[in-house]
């Protein structure tokens, strides 16, 4: 039971972006954003969109810093990943 963060590397919005995801279910990523005060907006697909200036709170709730190759095997490897593509059909 984990939640993982990458680096804030993705740029938006004039922002650095972060993804925060679980490799156990969607409930618990849903809960775990609820506790770090991210809004329900921020899901997208199978991760939350946390800003740079959230990534510190994130971390310090728990969740994993992990590089993003990383943290994209582990949704994939837990059948939480969710591609684009696939919302399509």
């Amino acid at each position: 039971m984990a939640v993982y963060i990458d680096p804030p590397t993705w740029p938006g919005h004039g922002r650095m972006w972060s993804h925060l995801v679980s490799d156990v279910s969607y409930e618990e990523l849903h809960a775990f954003a609820a506790r770090i005060g991210a809004p329900e907006r921020a899901f997208e697909r199978d991760h939350y969109d946390v800003p740079s200036h959230r990534y510190a709170d994130a971390v310090g709730a728990g969740a994993i810093e992990v590089g993003s190759k990383e943290l994209v095997r582990r949704l994939t490897e837990a059948g939480l990943r969710r591609r684009k593509s696939a919302e399509r059909s």
